[in-house]
């Protein structure tokens, strides 16, 4: 079967077909959206590209367009939770009379009427200068109905492979740190009743946080505190928080990066507690590694935004909040510790970094933010002793 392909629709086919095999992209659904193509990859130089073979033929047209386009990018970031969102339009059927000199704000337009233009247009090959190389490798171009089956499955394929790598982070897995971190909690809490007749002398002998003690050579309590509860109720609250929260962390981010994050979300936690902790005080509990988790699916959330901008923003936030605020009007609870340990879980999952999503320089970053953060927190805590 030889039908023949028009070069409006060679364009549209080798223009997706390079923006999702070589740039990553992936196509969105946009409702109403007829004659154009949407495409995201929000870690792009463009975040959004719309490809649009729409016949334009005036300035009051073209101006109406790019208001519905404001319209439909304003839906995307705020389902992506985006503050800014720079868009690539490109047309392929603009008459002669639209001026597009003045571009809306955060939205490029560029005008491609044949395969050349994409060849001697600088805001495409400047900002994908592999363009050219992926459309013209072929010169003979793509003029039969088997060409047009063929980069089609090759887009389908590559779209596949992405789904399968998502499929991937967020299918259930079988929970063991999580069960295994619980576990140590019930036994800490159990050998702290039958250590000693008095309870809080058995907390301070296993290793509650308090800001002398660490300074005198008990740095070990700033992780061993963690594993120590007050009573019965504390303890059942925080391991039914950490189950919840825990099981989820472990099955999307893995279980030695979720055992790492719960350690330095304790351990932040733990030194900001120092610096607010009065001199006699002491703090315990699980609750700081467990709002450090809940800073890890805050750092993994935004990063499959797509995915999870929901659960983000009627869940993992509103939760954070409201513990936040009980934790202020509530006496007798260590907010600091669940402040500390919050930052402490974002910058550790930084530092471990998110499959098929972080960057090497993320990681760099992570470490050296959570670094800083922790020797200021041990020098405020030294210094106010």
């Amino acid at each position: 079967m030889n039908a023949i392909m028009s070069e409006k629709d060679e364009i549209v086919m080798k223009l997706v077909h390079y923006f999702v095999t070589e740039e990553d992209y992936t196509p969105i659904n946009v409702q109403g959206a007829k004659d154009e193509i949407w495409l995201e990859n929000l870690q792009g130089p463009y975040k959004i590209i719309r490809i649009n073979s729409k016949y334009i033929h005036n300035n009051e047209q073209f101006d109406f367009d790019i208001y519905r386009m404001n319209y439909v990018v304003k839906q995307i970031k705020r389902k992506t939770l985006s503050l800014k969102m720079n868009v690539l339009n490109i047309c392929l059927d603009l008459g002669n009379a639209v001026n597009i000199d003045e571009n809306a704000k955060n939205i490029q337009t560029v005008n491609v009427s044949s395969i050349n233009d994409i060849k001697k247009n600088n805001i495409i090959k400047n900002v994908f200068p592999k363009v050219k190389e992926m459309i013209f490798k072929k010169s003979n171009g793509m003029q039969s109905f088997e060409d047009f089956i063929h980069i089609t499955e090759d887009i389908n394929d590559t779209t596949d492979a992405k789904n399968k790598k998502y499929e991937k982070v967020f299918k259930p897995k079988k929970i063991i740190i999580t069960k295994i971190l619980i576990l140590l909690c019930i036994v800490m809490y159990l050998v702290t009743l039958f250590i000693s007749d008095d309870f809080n002398e058995a907390l301070v002998l296993l290793g509650a946080n308090n800001r002398g003690l660490v300074l005198n050579g008990g740095v070990w309590r700033l992780i061993a505190s963690a594993f120590l509860h007050g009573n019965l109720l504390h303890l059942v609250v925080n391991m039914y928080s950490l189950w919840i929260i825990g099981s989820q962390v472990e099955t999307y981010i893995g279980r030695w990066k979720f055992l790492f994050i719960y350690i330095l979300s304790a351990l932040m936690g733990n030194l900001m507690s120092m610096v607010f902790l009065g001199d006699y005080n002491m703090s315990i509990g699980a609750s700081g590694a467990i709002f450090g988790l809940m800073g890890s699916l805050l750092y993994f959330g935004y990063h499959y935004r797509l995915y999870l901008s929901s659960a983000l923003t009627t869940q993992i936030i509103p939760i954070i909040v409201l513990n936040l605020v009980l934790g202020f009007m509530v006496s007798g609870i260590d907010n600091a510790a669940h402040i500390g340990g919050l930052i402490g879980g974002y910058f550790a999952t930084m530092i471990v970094g998110i499959k098929y999503k972080s960057k090497k320089s993320e990681t760099i970053n992570g470490i050296i933010v959570y670094t800083i953060l922790a020797i200021f927190l041990f020098f405020m805590a030294y210094k106010i002793a």
